[in-house]
């Protein structure tokens, strides 16, 4: 029996990537090692349906400071005064599930494991404040660092580490994220008629899934839906700058009728519109590794995302691959995967077939093999 630590905060207040990474990782080891104890360290417990998996499991505990000034100053707590309480609790092993580690933490006979999900902060410099940047950098070099192991969601993020921090590669284990297991059942077709008279969905649409920013790449897959007559596309996702300069095109264009903005919906209404739509649509600029992939995948839905960087891992080779920049290409691969039921079908078929890579299963031993290695 080990006894296993896990940073809670991006657990219980994110709900979009980092989020459902801390928390479909905490659910499949606690779910298919249940011989062990699970211990997850948050500032504050609210209450968020995506946890609900926690009261089911008699070996998961939560635990918030017990000082009330840390609970006012969590960020204190978490960086470096919650050691005190995984040695309390006689941690085996800390995760880190978002980048970091408690400051101090490698100065303690607890191993300690970081996931770093991408360096876009340093690719990519342009997307983020100067304040962010020099941030990011110092957490999540120091984290590298200190840590005895290092995940990497791929091998695109795993050679990121290696060539801008200068890690070891054999410090780094490539474990591939998983997604939440709803994606990976069939849901009855009441529950899927009840949720596509819930959002007047169209009969056949097109989807997008993600945060609406300019790194998404919303706004080419917009212009790539002008082109073509009578597209509807349906938009999972919420933002605010980027948000209005899309919102500004399709005014301008007359897509108004074309386009169904949706966000803050439950997993269940999602899964249910990613079997509804006729492909999914993810033209990312750049991602550590893409989790929409693997849901539409899992979906038994068509994939066209980017070519280059992660992507492939995450989409196999049944996806079909675009240059994001290029609206035509898009406009091209849609039509393309309209115009033949062949082709849709193959893609569907094998596209499934490659998402059994990343089962609950097969993760949850992944992680387990490397805790246990430490």
């Amino acid at each position: 029996m080990i006894r296993v630590g896990y940073d809670g905060k991006r657990a219980f207040f994110n709900n979009t990537g980092l989020g459902n990474y801390s928390r479909d990782t905490i659910r499949v080891v606690s779910k298919n090692y249940k011989e062990n104890k699970y211990y997850i360290y948050a500032s504050n417990k609210i209450n968020n349906k995506r946890l609900d998996f926690i009261k089911s499991n008699k070996n998961i505990y939560v635990k918030t400071p017990e000082n009330y000034f840390y609970k006012s100053f969590d960020f204190l707590w978490r960086s470096k005064k919650v050691i005190n309480d995984l040695l309390k609790d006689k941690i085996d092993v800390f995760h880190g599930l978002s980048n970091e580690i408690p400051y101090g933490i490698e100065s303690t006979e607890i191993k300690t494991i970081v996931t770093i999900h991408d360096l876009i902060f340093i690719r990519y410099p342009n997307l983020f404040n100067a304040l962010d940047r020099y941030i990011y950098l110092k957490k999540f070099k120091s984290a590298c660092k200190r840590a005895n192991k290092i995940i990497a969601v791929s091998q695109q993020t795993k050679q990121d580490i290696i060539k801008f921090f200068n890690i070891s590669e054999e410090k780094i284990t490539v474990i591939y994220q998983g997604c939440n297991n709803i994606f990976q059942k069939e849901l009855a077709i009441d529950i899927q008629n009840q949720v596509a008279k819930k959002y007047d969905l169209p009969e056949k649409f097109l989807l997008y899934v993600g945060t609406i920013e300019e790194r998404k790449n919303l706004l080419n897959l917009l212009k790539a839906i002008s082109k073509i007559p009578n597209q509807k596309l349906v938009v999972i996702g919420n933002g605010k700058k980027y948000k209005r300069l899309c919102l500004e095109y399709i005014r301008n264009n007359n897509l108004e009728k074309n386009v169904l903005f949706l966000k803050n919906i439950s997993l269940t209404d999602i899964r249910v519109i990613y079997s509804k739509a006729e492909i999914m649509i993810y033209p990312s600029i750049f991602e550590g590794f893409g989790i929409p992939i693997l849901e539409a995948l899992f979906s038994k839905v068509p994939v066209i995302t980017t070519k280059d960087g992660c992507f492939s891992e995450a989409g196999g080779p049944s996806t079909t691959y675009v240059n994001p920049f290029s609206s035509e290409e898009i406009k091209n691969a849609i039509i393309k995967i309209q115009s033949s039921k062949e082709l849709k079908n193959k893609m569907i078929k094998n596209g499934y077939r490659y998402a059994q890579n990343f089962t609950d299963e097969k993760i949850a031993s992944n992680l387990m093999t490397l805790y246990k290695s430490l």
